[in-house]
């Protein structure tokens, strides 16, 4: 097939190692999908006024003044030309290479491309490339009055892939046989596609702008169509397996369990749990994402689910990502429970069960006890970390299993406890973090979604407010809400993006550990110590001292983070839980399986370090009592800044599904469907998942319509060729994981 024909037999060698090495482009498939980013009318020039510093650009400009001059501290000679879009100015250096005046000289146009710079509050190209537009183009490069520039790096330039681009075009052209189109005739029809070879023409080679929106409409639905034919098969197979029902039983633990709950449920936790038990009742397994604001109840929804199989006699298991969540889920539902938690104890309910606790760090004793109840059916409800995959872990008859915080798994750890079962068990994943909807259609969609939305009517709201750190007065009033609050008999988190200490310096937590307890969440964009010329993030155990000598002296202060040993971080949390710490300095950890009413203030450190959503969960630790709760967001960066507009952002609302929203829009889709975590380059390039809404919805309900009819693709080679090179095992693994 054309599109898989290896580039070195189409541009050359050396030109297909250089794409190969630069931009991972190996295949015909691959080049002739590396779209432009954008496009330039010939003969217009670039607005040089937003160029940011430290950004690899391309620009299309005029050459405005030339000059030489000798180096001052060295032999040689510095060639400098001043380019311009006729307002602004960039400057362009050139090292012992002043022969290039006799090309650059004023009034001729090009393209220059290169790592914008800054001296002496001037902006600059080193040594840039560039293609001039000095009278006819000699390599018919660009074909249009458009010029597309593409995605580029320093030693591939945005004409070396037009060339590149133009030889796969005329290949295309030239070839005998038509190019096979992934996308089914009547689809293109119903809503008016033009066909893949002129979609790629549109895009690469455009006559107008009008004809390269036609080519990337064309595009987005190739994009969208199959991915959700991946997802189709994927829901068609999960349907193909077969489970054992596990109705609801009148007069059972469940109904034994909402009798004695202190709080009555609210609709949506009725209208969902609903919604489960219709699935754990079906004769194939439920695949469903639960998904809610923070303090919602998605618990209590669970834990009902659970021991709706447990009253069918099966087991379930609650997979948690770290032991502090595992041990608060434990403590949590034995509370729930009560008696019916104490089956064979003085005391125990009747129709009681147990409930067993598994992780990395317990005694031997401890864990034998637990192993023995697990693998007897003694324990109805085992909750652990990733102990719960270990050998040696055998279950009765396991029915369902629970997966909090589900992105902290790979699909290995998933399988590997679903194994464990003998038939295919339920499956329900949990997530604190709310996703759009269109999100959930597309990374989720194997799975049946359901939401939480409202809020128990006991929780009290939580005011948001950013506290610049340069002002000296907002950060003693942060200080003073806390002594404020804890003179009041409440309890207050800070929190930290690094552990700190010397084996730390510079690296940046705002999530990075995982059995130790941190998110691998962190704000977009920010890598180790937040950027070039930051300081490293602030540090728990380098704040932790400063604190109690000052603003919060004679409060009592202690820390917890993942680098504790599981026995000392289980011991602070009860500690803060009974009212015994006032102030818990901690990294992320306490974003998840921390839950304590009393706690009404939270300042977050170096706020500008997270993500919205992960900003947003963290703030769900405060305001879960009768009292309101404050978030304090401390942040460095400047008034107006991105990071200041993100955290205005956050303090600006409190529903879940707007600020996710919002922080899609900044981690950019190849993040969200898999290029950053996979390590590979994402297969969704032109599809917005915010502005192709509808697009997404059409593009689900054909390819499900495709796939029952044909669920292998037998009818559809060209559609199974463009599946396999888009969601290759890797990829598959990742949708999985999602």
């Amino acid at each position: 097939m054309l599109l898989d024909r290896p580039l070195r037999g189409v541009v050359g060698l050396r030109t297909a190692k250089v794409l190969a090495a630069q931009l991972d482009l190996h295949t015909v498939r691959d080049l002739l999908h590396h779209y432009p980013r954008r496009y330039v009318q010939r003969g217009e020039l670039t607005d040089l006024a937003h160029l940011t510093v430290g950004e690899h650009v391309t620009v299309q400009a005029e050459v405005r003044e030339v000059r030489v001059r000798s180096l001052s501290r060295r032999p040689g000679h510095l060639l400098e030309v001043t380019v311009t879009d006729g307002r602004d100015e960039l400057l362009l250096k050139f090292f012992n290479q002043r022969w290039r005046q006799r090309e650059l000289r004023p009034g001729v146009r090009g393209l220059f491309a290169g790592k914008v710079e800054q001296f002496k509050h001037r902006r600059e190209l080193n040594h840039p490339d560039y293609q001039l537009f000095d009278g006819d183009d000699p390599v018919e490069t660009f074909a249009g009055a458009l010029i597309p520039i593409y995605p580029a790096t320093a030693t591939c330039s945005t004409w070396v892939l037009a060339r590149s681009v133009r030889v796969a075009l005329d290949l295309l052209d030239s070839t005998a046989d038509p190019l096979l189109d992934p996308l089914p005739a009547d689809v293109r029809a119903r809503h008016h596609l033009v066909d893949l070879a002129a979609a790629l023409h549109a895009v690469h080679r455009p006559a107008s702008t009008a004809d390269a929106a036609r080519g990337r409409a064309r595009l987005k639905w190739d994009e969208a169509f199959v991915l959700q034919v991946a997802l189709a098969q994927r829901r068609a197979a999960a349907q193909a397996l077969p489970a054992t029902p596990r109705p609801a039983r009148p007069g059972g633990l469940l109904a034994a369990f909402d009798a004695r709950l202190p709080f009555p449920l609210t609709a949506g936790q009725r209208e969902v749990g609903d919604l489960v038990a219709a699935d754990l009742a079906g004769s194939h397994p439920m695949h469903r994402l639960l998904q809610g604001e923070v303090g919602s109840g998605k618990t209590v929804v669970a834990l009902r689910a659970m021991l709706t199989v447990v009253d069918a006699g099966g087991q379930a298991a609650l997979l948690a990502p770290t032991e502090v969540l595992a041990q608060q889920h434990a403590r949590s539902v034995r509370a729930l429970l009560g008696p019916l938690a104490a089956a064979g104890e003085l005391g125990g309910a009747p129709i009681a069960t147990r409930v067993a606790l598994l992780t990395g760090s317990q005694s031997a004793s401890a864990r034998k006890t637990a192993l023995d109840e697990v693998a007897s059916g003694a324990a109805g409800v085992v909750i652990g970390t990733h102990a719960l995959l270990h050998e040696g872990v055998e279950f009765h008859d396991l029915g369902l299993v629970v997966v909090d915080e589900q992105h902290r798994f790979g699909v290995e750890q998933r399988d590997a406890l679903r194994a464990k079962a003998s038939r295919p068990p339920h499956v329900l994943v949990m997530t604190a973090t709310p996703i759009p909807r269109t999100v959930a259609m597309t990374v989720y969609g194997d799975l049946e979604t359901a939401t939480l939305t409202e809020l128990p009517p006991d929780r009290s709201p939580v005011r948001t407010h950013v506290v610049p750190g340069a002002n000296a007065a907002w950060v003693e009033r942060m200080w003073g809400r806390i002594r404020d609050e804890v003179q009041a008999g409440h309890q207050a988190y800070v929190v930290c993006p690094r552990i700190g200490g010397a084996d730390d310096a510079g690296v940046d937590h705002a999530g990075a550990e995982e059995e130790t307890g941190e998110d691998p969440r962190g704000g977009p964009g920010e890598g180790p110590g937040g950027g070039r010329g930051r300081r490293a993030p602030l540090a728990v155990l380098d704040v932790l001292p400063d604190l109690v000598a000052g603003p919060l002296a004679g409060l009592r202060v202690a820390a917890l983070h993942g680098r504790l040993p599981t026995e000392e971080k289980d011991e602070v949390v009860r500690a803060f839980a009974a009212g015994d710490v006032d102030v818990l300095v901690a990294t992320t950890v306490v974003e998840v399986g921390v839950d304590v009413a009393n706690a009404t203030v939270m300042a977050v450190l170096d706020a500008d370090r997270y993500g919205v959503s992960q900003l947003h969960q963290l703030r769900g630790r405060v305001g879960r009592g009768t009292a309101p709760g404050w978030c304090l967001l401390h942040t460095e960066t400047p008034e107006g800044s991105p990071g200041w507009e993100r955290l205005a952002a956050v303090g600006a609302t409190g529903d879940g599904f707007a600020l996710a929203r919002i922080d899609l829009e900044q981690r950019r889709e190849g993040d969200v469907l898999g290029a950053a975590q996979s390590g590979r380059r994402s297969s969704v390039k032109l599809l917005s998942l915010l502005r192709d809404e509808e697009l997404i919805r059409a593009a689900r309900e054909g390819a499900s319509a495709l796939v029952a009819r044909d669920p292998e693709l037998a009818d559809h080679p060209a559609l199974a060729a463009a599946l396999a090179a888009a969601v290759d095992e890797e990829r598959a693994g990742f949708l999985e994981k999602a």
